[in-house]
């Protein structure tokens, strides 16, 4: 695509390079040690389903009408995921900057974590972008906009193109540009640059919380990942998200990797990767008693065979492993879903759903701790 092909170019986009290896000694997180008596309640993948998260954020009587925080010294963890596929993923971002704040005033606390559509958002891959997620940026000023940023394009691809001794077909590439570059896709992109609102936002934010001995992530951990600990994983990653080095290349980092974080599916899949026994492991490494999920949505075969979303919160490893994505954007993308909030308070594990509550048996996951939140 044009945009993804010379826009790196244009708009000045990131590199993710190399980070810190296991062994770099890094200073503790707080992040990693935090303590509360309080409800803790974790909510997965939104992807733009701001109406069915605004739904569950009620149902777990964190927001009010008005969607307000009420939770008081309540905790929100919501463990990455918020754009691409569905359609209000903006609504979504800017009601969790203003919980964090609301939450805080109120002695509780909002800690949103990056997902991997989170990172592509960052490096400018949109291909999982709808339409009207383009169009919640458009302003008055996007043709003119738009125009700008073609000229920029344009010029580029003359210069290389009489460089090379070739011919360059302007006409059909204003075609091809059109079609491929809605209004509202510049502000987008700058939006989520690192001195735009949403990327400087992000950059702030980090992969993983540990609550009471439970780790929040979005992905996951292989044993290798979670040797580095927590306070090791979370240096990595802010150490990535400083880097500004343009690059056409997506090398393989732990915010990029298929085995890192924000990507690895080895613990909730179908056929998992990690057995009982290297799941102890990195249990151990990461010095929890349990991981909490989102990432994969947890699947079953209907009569036809279709994969279709199970649309519950599941409960692996005899409660190790909590997998809270349920597909809430659902439709198209994962027939079946629906949203969902994990709530942990003392020694009862519910899942909540819109209408409904469950108890959940998940004995490796029961808090222990019995003071406010850092």
């Amino acid at each position: 695509m044009i945009r993804s092909a010379l826009g790196v170019a244009a708009l000045s986009l990131l590199l993710w390079s190399q980070s810190p290896t296991a062994q770099t000694p890094v200073p503790k997180d707080p992040l990693c040690d935090l303590r509360t008596s309080e409800r803790v309640v974790a909510i997965g993948d939104v992807h733009g389903a701001f109406d069915r998260f605004v739904a569950i954020l009620q149902e777990a009587r964190l927001i009010d009408a008005r969607r307000r925080w009420i939770g008081g010294r309540a905790v929100l963890v919501q463990t990455g995921d918020i754009p691409d596929r569905g359609n209000d993923s903006r609504l979504a971002f800017d009601l969790l900057k203003k919980l964090e704040g609301e939450a805080k005033s109120a002695g509780g606390r909002v800690y949103a974590l990056l997902g991997n559509h989170e990172i592509m958002r960052l490096r400018g891959e949109f291909a999982y972008v709808s339409a009207a997620e383009y169009a919640a940026f458009r302003t008055r000023d996007s043709e003119d906009l738009r125009e700008r940023y073609y000229a920029l394009l344009v010029n580029e691809l003359k210069t290389r193109t009489r460089a090379a001794g070739a011919a360059f077909d302007e006409p059909a590439f204003r075609q091809k540009f059109l079609d491929e570059t809605p209004l509202g896709f510049v502000e987008l992109r700058q939006a989520f640059l690192p001195d735009g609102p949403y990327g400087r936002w992000l950059r702030g934010h980090t992969a993983m919380v540990k609550i009471n001995g439970v780790a929040f992530v979005h992905g996951g951990t292989t044993p290798a990942v979670a040797a580095m600990g927590c306070a090791g994983i979370n240096a990595a990653v802010r150490a990535e998200l400083q880097k500004k080095t343009i690059t056409d290349d997506a090398s393989a980092t732990i915010v990029t990797d298929s085995q890192g974080p924000l990507w690895f599916r080895g613990l909730v899949s179908d056929l998992p990767t990690i057995t009982g026994e290297a799941l102890n492991g990195i249990l151990r490494s990461l010095d929890a008693r349990a991981l909490v999920v989102g990432h994969t949505v947890a699947e079953i075969a209907d009569d036809t065979g279709a994969r279709r979303a199970l649309g519950r919160i599941r409960v692996l490893f005899d409660g190790r492993v909590l997998q809270i994505d349920t597909g809430m954007v659902g439709g198209q993308f994962f027939p079946g879903g629906r949203a969902s909030a994990l709530e942990l308070q003392g020694a009862t594990i519910t899942a909540v759903y819109e209408g409904s509550r469950e108890v959940l048996k998940a004995s490796g996951i029961t808090p222990r701790l019995r003071h406010a939140p850092r």
